[in-house]
């Protein structure tokens, strides 16, 4: 069963949810974006860690929170090339601190290279990634070509709105693959049973009051 929001699910943001949804959307994305490849290039995912410092309640065990974030990277099979990362943000990457600093690092390591970058960020929390004149918005895509920089394009979107269809720029002369990010979050809604349990609680961050009324109409039969 498809995800019932006509855009990004709210509940799909959830702390206790995000982790594993991350893992699974980034897979999916990764099958998504391969079928549509020619021959010569292939997706394969990266690997970054983040050890975060656990919630107060958790600190007595000493026990720290690990993230693992893979970045989606297409490769040209001729050249071992990576062609374009594809990167979906976590709240490790967004939140200030040193896991942002870092990301930020290498995000614009990316940017100074001949390698195309594309940024997802469908989560309302935390302050936005650059460029810093982006209108009001509750999500956010980025598509970074190498011979449009500086410029990049950007598709800002809010909760009650479709989401777009991405490009995934590859090299010159082969046409852009694209990711429906809709497609995508409603195969991992449907194959990770996530109707079964997410909305056992408010999404998170909370909801203004009307969105909250707005997005009621949405939930499965006994779950408003």
């Amino acid at each position: 069963m498809p995800s019932p929001f006509p855009g990004m699910n709210p509940y799909l943001e959830r702390e206790s949810v995000w982790s594993t949804f991350r893992a699974m959307f980034i897979t999916q994305t990764h099958f998504h974006i391969q079928a549509q490849l020619p021959n010569r290039y292939v997706g394969q995912l990266g690997n970054r860690t983040y050890t975060t410092e656990p919630p107060l309640e958790r600190r007595s065990l000493d026990v720290p929170d690990v993230e693992k974030c893979y970045p989606l990277l297409i490769r040209d099979l001729e050249t071992d090339q990576v062609v374009t990362v594809v990167e979906l943000l976590s709240p490790v990457n967004k939140y200030p601190g040193a896991h942002r600093e870092r990301y930020l690092s290498i995000r614009s390591e990316i940017l100074r290279s001949r390698t195309h970058f594309v940024e997802i960020d469908i989560l309302r929390g935390g302050p936005r990634m650059p460029p810093d004149d982006l209108p009001t918005c509750d999500y956010c895509a980025l598509a970074s070509r190498i011979e449009e920089r500086p410029r990049a394009g950007v598709w800002p979107w809010r909760l009650r709105d479709p989401m777009p269809l991405v490009p995934i720029p590859l090299k010159a002369g082969d046409a852009d693959a694209q990711l429906n990010l809709k497609v995508v979050i409603d195969h991992v809604y449907d194959v990770g049973g996530y109707e079964d349990y997410i909305y056992s609680g408010p999404p998170e961050p909370r909801l203004a009051p009307d969105d909250m009324t707005w997005a009621a109409q949405f939930l499965p039969a006994a779950k408003s």
